[in-house]
């Protein structure tokens, strides 16, 4: 089992790809702690976990306050003694607007969940790591920091500051043996991209062209499905990427490739 007997916290256990890497990352036997704003959503997550065998807490967190980062890492480190990784996915996508028509009063919030709400996480969750010898954080981004899609000006803005925030990390914490890598995705084949291929399709389209209009630019013909995308993410809290620290792995089927 690739996380057999770690302790991985995932923030942003939502909808989309959080859930994803909360339950795979159960399923390859670590222990997980869960946060999310959604305290419902975040229950179901945290009770499938559970009736499937595996082992998990459960805390409503909001990473824009230090507060409740602190309070998630605490639950985790009673409940289960240390902390050996950290997923940073809260997100706040922010107002869809070129930078023409762009509010940029409305940039504060994404910026404050998506970069500083992956610095709260970390600094909660230090003391356990560096007391333990050691970790590992991964800062999930995005393709649109590197590869502009009309209309999330200020969601990539801010995933652009966390692509930052991660090498400075890597930095900064590797004197405690601690690494920190970021993943950007692309197109994820998860309930947020199906319901935007649905609503496309409410408002006429054809459902194979709306598909084939994100396909075609993608090399492996096909949107990367959510698990695969979640595997890719939990590498890097893995003992594979032991010595992987400042990185950014593009998670996308092809679409864009790093020079």
């Amino acid at each position: 089992m690739l996380l057999k007997d770690k302790v991985i916290i995932v923030s942003g256990v939502g909808p989309g790809m959080g859930q994803a890497m909360a339950k795979i990352a159960a399923k390859e036997g670590a222990k997980v702690g869960l946060g999310a704003r959604n305290e419902e959503f975040l229950n179901s997550v945290h009770k499938e976990i559970i009736d499937s065998g595996g082992q998990a807490v459960a805390l409503s967190t909001d990473v824009t306050i230090s507060d409740q980062c602190k309070a998630l890492a605490d639950k985790v480190m009673t409940k289960y003694g240390r902390i050996d990784g950290l997923i940073n996915s809260a997100y706040d996508h922010g107002e869809w607007a070129t930078t023409d028509l762009a509010d940029p009063e409305g940039w504060q919030q994404p910026y404050n969940v998506n970069c500083l709400g992956a610095l709260r996480m970390a600094q909660a969750c230090l003391p356990s790591m560096k007391e333990n010898g050691g970790g590992a954080i991964v800062n999930v981004s995005t393709m649109a920091t590197v590869n502009p899609f009309p209309g999330e000006a200020s969601y990539a803005a801010a995933k652009g500051g966390l692509n930052v925030l991660t090498r400075h990390m890597a930095k900064d914490y590797g004197k405690f043996n601690i690494r920190v890598n970021a993943a950007r995705m692309g197109w994820i084949g998860g309930k947020p991209v199906l319901g935007y291929i649905d609503s496309m399709v409410d408002a006429g389209k054809n459902r194979e062209d709306v598909v084939g209009e994100i396909t075609d630019r993608i090399p492996l013909g096909i949107i990367p499905p959510e698990d695969d995308c979640a595997k890719a993410v939990l590498f890097f809290v893995s003992d594979y990427s032991n010595v992987v620290s400042g990185g950014s792995l593009d998670v996308n089927g092809g679409q864009y490739m790093a020079p």
